[in-house]
């Protein structure tokens, strides 16, 4: 019933790397690991998303607007918006949606 899940402490950063760490009808968590220089590219997302940088320090591009996250930043975006990331350090984040 109850379960400890140590992947976000234990991946590791090898270009671009999508993890789902839980799904339900109404959630899905997701950790993004980026390697320093890897680019996730262009997509969009399914629902509004919650973006949570855990380390590191990317720039995220959405609408024509670049906008720098780092460690313990927040940010939100709307769904079927074209986005992509870059990363300029190795970098985790959680996307919540």
């Amino acid at each position: 019933m109850y379960k400890i899940d140590n992947h976000i402490r234990t991946e590791g950063f090898d270009g671009l790397k999508v993890h789902r760490l839980t799904q339900t009808e109404s959630l899905e968590v997701l950790l993004i690991s980026l390697e320093k220089d890897a680019i996730f590219p262009e997509h969009s997302s399914p629902k509004d998303a919650h973006l949570l940088v855990l380390e590191g320090d990317i720039d995220f591009r959405i609408n024509k607007h670049n906008y720098r996250l780092m460690e313990q930043q927040y940010f939100n975006f709307p769904k079927d918006e074209i986005h992509w990331v870059k990363a300029h350090k190795n970098s985790k984040f959680l996307i919540i949606r």
